[in-house]
């Protein structure tokens, strides 16, 4: 499913830390099914025009919808050089569904239990219609995180904020516990931000909904150049709408 964002989640204690991830609004995402009344991008809109109605396979769609993720390349940081890999579920099934089991991720993600929650949700998006790119993201040659790229202007957020076309969102959680608390997810928040603006000239903001309770996961996303845009009501959560904007990437 095309899923709603991000919010610190993966301290193996009971608190949240910015580097922990963004949270997955799981009601949402049950409710992504029902988007037929969102606007279809301009590209389709156009195909269908010309009397060529397109067929979206899981990778072409992705392509077509995410400018392919897989061809995005690497970003340098702060802490060594970062990549988004598309998940294999033969390959990454087991890494992120222990992820997924830590307590304070399983509190945003809602995805703890056996193997088949996890890749249930995984294969959603695989199989989906490429609203939604499941990654992980690996450091120096290490996966350390994973991440949701997605079309928010597509996805069942839309409905609760002023979408404009080609807004893409993050969810991020961080796997290990010796990688959070000390400003990674902040410099990889910015990265994949700065990614998704170099990567998708169409698209003019990047957008990430984190719990308002979670003050640490709001203040990394202000820390990587995010604004505070407004309080949003979602199914599952009081969210602060993050925006990162094209037109102030230089100055925040």
């Amino acid at each position: 499913m095309p899923p709603p964002p991000p919010d610190a989640r993966t301290d193996a204690g009971t608190e949240t830390t910015p580097e922990s991830a963004t949270e997955s609004s799981t009601a949402d995402r049950a409710d992504a099914q029902d988007t037929l009344d969102l606007r279809l991008p301009d590209e389709l809109i156009a195909l269908f025009g010309a009397g060529r109605a397109p067929v979206l396979t899981a990778a072409s769609s992705a392509d077509d919808l995410l400018d392919n993720v897989t061809d995005w390349g690497p970003a340098t940081t702060s802490a060594g050089v970062f990549q988004l890999v598309p998940v294999r579920i033969e390959r990454d099934l087991p890494l992120i569904s222990r992820w997924m089991n830590d307590p304070a991720v399983a509190a945003f993600w809602d995805l703890a239990g056996p193997d088949d929650v996890t890749e249930a949700h995984l294969c959603d998006q695989i199989d989906g219609d490429g609203r939604s790119v499941p990654c992980l993201g690996v450091l120096d040659g290490t996966p350390m995180s994973y991440w949701e790229v997605y079309r928010a202007d597509l996805d069942a957020l839309a409905r609760h904020y002023p979408a404009r076309p080609n807004d893409t969102g993050l969810h991020l959680l961080i796997g290990g516990v010796a990688d959070r608390g000390r400003g990674l997810g902040t410099s990889l928040l910015r990265a994949v931000a700065d990614l998704v603006l170099d990567r998708r000239a169409a698209c003019a903001r990047v957008i990430a909904e984190p719990d308002l309770r979670n003050t640490p996961s709001v203040s990394a996303f202000l820390s990587a150049g995010f604004r505070f845009a407004a309080e949003v009501d979602l199914p599952c959560k009081r969210a602060a709408l993050m925006v990162r904007d094209r037109a102030l990437r230089a100055v925040l």
